[in-house]
């Protein structure tokens, strides 16, 4: 799940909240997006303010190439948040018109080329950047990280702007398998972890959610369930302080699991934050990513 600046606490919170621009920005690309339609998928689902929504099946096709050609359902577990009645049939449609190496090849140069539309070719200490996110990615494991494993399977692009992008795509995917199975070992769903999220990042229940498209009697279900745990105050809107503790600790616990690529950084963590973060700003002022991370898609009409 994306990491909201107004949430990065820790070194490793910090670095998620930076790289989510650059490596995020994919799924909002015009470039990405006019590759896919030329495959058959749909145009962008529309605008977000100057931020172009990624269409669905696209979406979930080629994020969901990263793991091969494999069934809807595969695609559904790994992406875990997600509705499966939403993810299995746009794969289905998705491997219908195209195949895995065709649309992660496509991805990949729609991303790459936003970044270069918007950062250059070489921006300033882009290679200083490169050495530290390949280390850090270097330092990660596989096992329990489909999204994370299949990324790195791919090797990484030969520009420099291609480097930045597949590294910083694999410390994100790596931190939200990271988080999936923090969530999981908390006894918690995704339809409550969605749930508990919005709270988290001070949004209003059944805002942000239904963007991971479950029905209104799901969420309502998700409720009755979480305030059965005692994790919603007495009228079921907001957090228990057992609710917000659990929901601290699933984020404490996928700190921990990036504890490995933030060691990586030791002190150059300071310099390499500097050098992430201007970057993500003209990324999210040219329209490539939104303007204020997770949330804005809740505010959507």
């Amino acid at each position: 799940m994306p990491v909201r600046d107004d949430a990065a606490t820790t070194p490793a919170r910090r670095l998620a909240a930076l790289i989510e621009p650059i490596a995020g920005q994919v799924y909002f690309s015009p470039e990405c997006h006019a590759r896919y339609e030329a495959l058959g998928f749909g145009p962008s689902s529309g605008m977000a303010g100057k931020v172009a929504l990624p269409n669905g099946p696209a979406y979930f096709t080629s994020r969901g190439s990263l793991l091969g050609q494999v069934p809807g359902e595969v695609v559904a577990s790994a992406f875990a948040v997600f509705n499966p009645a939403a993810v299995v049939p746009s794969v289905t449609f998705g491997w219908s018109i195209t195949d895995a190496p065709t649309i992660c090849a496509a991805r990949d140069a729609g991303a790459i080329g936003q970044l270069e539309r918007i950062l250059g070719q070489a921006p300033e200490g882009i290679h200083h950047a490169n050495e530290l996110v390949t280390a850090m990615t270097e330092a990660l494991r596989p096992e329990g990280r489909p999204l994370f494993a299949g990324l790195s399977s791919l090797g990484f692009p030969d520009s420099p702007i291609g480097r930045l992008w597949r590294a910083t795509d694999l410390l994100r995917e790596y931190r939200g398998d990271s988080h999936t199975a923090a969530w999981i070992s908390a006894g918690l769903d995704a339809v409550e972890v969605g749930l508990l999220s919005e709270l988290w990042w001070g949004l209003p229940l059944k805002s942000y959610i239904r963007t991971r498209a479950w029905s209104e009697e799901e969420l309502d279900a998700g409720i009755e369930r979480l305030s059965a745990r005692g994790l919603l105050d007495d009228l079921g809107t907001g957090f228990s302080e057992a609710g917000r503790a659990l929901r601290a600790t699933v984020e404490d616990r996928t700190d921990a699991q990036m504890a490995r690529a933030v060691a990586v950084l030791g002190d150059d963590a300071g310099e390499l934050f500097a050098l992430l973060a201007p970057w993500g700003d003209a990324v999210r002022a040219a329209g490539g990513y939104l303007a204020a991370g997770a949330g804005d898609l809740a505010r959507r009409p």
